[in-house]
């Protein structure tokens, strides 16, 4: 992969990661800030399954963390873009669609029919 492309993905990671940050603050600020009590239980239920919703996406964020900081370790040490199973490079098209992927195309498939399989 060329040097141009590895900055551009470097610079790609680093902007999700600051964004999932951005969003975690964010997410913080508003739980702390609301702490409102609602006499009605359909409201309070309501906020109570909102809360929920939120603390279930900063969940996936954090799991995309480590898998952001990964991608950018793979850039370091000069193994970003080679898929983990064939040693193929992994298309840029795919890259730019799934940054922090570990698998070619091809594999991929191959990996999630093999689950289907098994019934994963």
């Amino acid at each position: 992969m060329e040097a141009k492309d590895l900055e551009y993905f470097r610079q790609l990671l680093t902007e999700m990661l600051d964004d999932i940050q951005r969003q975690g603050e964010a997410t913080l600020e508003d739980m702390s800030e609301n702490t409102e009590y609602y006499a009605d239980p359909a409201d309070r239920a309501s906020l109570e399954s909102d809360r929920t919703f939120m603390l279930r996406l900063r969940d996936r964020d954090r799991k995309l963390v480590k898998k952001i900081r990964e991608a950018l370790s793979r850039i370091e040490d000069g193994t970003f873009g080679i898929c983990e199973m064939c040693g193929e490079e992994i298309a840029i098209a795919r890259l730019k669609a799934r940054p922090v992927t570990t698998l070619c195309i091809e594999c991929k498939s191959r990996q999630e029919e093999e689950e289907r399989l098994r019934g994963d």
